[in-house]
């Protein structure tokens, strides 16, 4: 059951409000799940209810991404003002300084929040920002023709695809190791998503500048790694380790990018013994 929250954002006119949507399913220390570019918050689903019987699970849809409206014309989609939106939203949850678990942006987007003494424990899994100027650019040529592919398919052959291993690898191969195994209603609504997602474009022109470049010595901070990551390729998981010299580093055998579909059980181990 999705639930949405309102609260304010400052920005230089002033405050302003933000809306997200997510899900609450759990009971425990708070722990919240944050998705990747273009993707949704039901990317989750393979993991929460094994989360779900040791945490209080809170999954996000991002400002412009899934259900939430994107952000005021006055905030941008920057690493900064997506931390500080985070930051409002556990005030207004009353999460006091929960566990966050990022992917891919979300996983960005949780080591600032680390960095920003927000959170207890950061978990990131394949997480931006630790890439060269062309892995970047590799990256992101891939996002933009997934976009463009995902806007020009008709849902009705979509839908075809879906119904087939073979289609929902045609589908979802760059982002998942084993399409396969991802549910036919999941790969529509997900290709859905990043058509329709309103903070794509802002978001991925914020992240042409971004690198991560700061220690967190405070904090637990755990960084997963897909070996089968075609995204963002698995060396970025050392400059990681180099720049967070206490993370631990953690290989996911068999992993694509968005490793919580490709292995439930281990991503789920990841995750809980990170958050501990």
């Amino acid at each position: 059951m999705s639930a949405t929250v309102s609260f304010q954002v400052p920005s230089p006119r002033g405050p302003q409000s933000v809306s997200v949507e997510y899900a609450r399913v759990g009971s425990g220390e708070p722990l919240l799940l944050l998705h990747g570019i273009g993707h949704h918050r039901q990317v989750w689903d393979p993991v929460v209810d094994i989360l779900a019987t040791e945490r209080d699970v809170i999954s996000v849809d991002l400002p412009g991404f899934g259900a939430s409206p994107g952000l005021p014309d006055d905030l941008s989609y920057d690493l900064a003002t997506t931390a500080a939106v985070f930051g409002a939203f556990c005030e207004a949850m009353e999460l006091d300084r929960p566990h966050v678990v990022g992917n891919s942006l979300g996983g960005l987007i949780a080591l600032e929040l680390g960095r920003e003494k927000l959170v207890r424990t950061v978990t990131a899994l394949s997480p931006a920002g630790f890439w060269s100027e062309a892995e970047r650019r590799y990256a992101f040529g891939v996002l933009l023709a997934m976009r463009q592919i995902s806007q020009r398919l008709p849902l009705p052959l979509v839908e075809q695809l879906s119904r087939s291993a073979a289609g929902r690898t045609v589908l979802t191969s760059t982002i998942y190791a084993r399409p396969g195994r991802r549910s036919p209603e999941a790969v529509v609504a997900e290709t859905l998503a990043l058509a329709r997602a309103t903070g794509f474009d802002q978001t991925l022109r914020a992240g042409r500048a971004v690198r991560f470049t700061d220690d967190i010595p405070e904090i637990p901070v755990t960084v997963a790694w897909g070996t089968r990551d075609r995204l963002l390729v698995r060396r970025q998981g050392v400059r990681a380790k180099q720049v967070i010299p206490r993370a631990r580093l953690v290989r996911l055998p068999g992993c694509g990018h968005c490793p919580m579909n490709d292995d439930p059980a281990l991503v789920a181990r990841v995750i809980l013994d990170g958050s501990r």
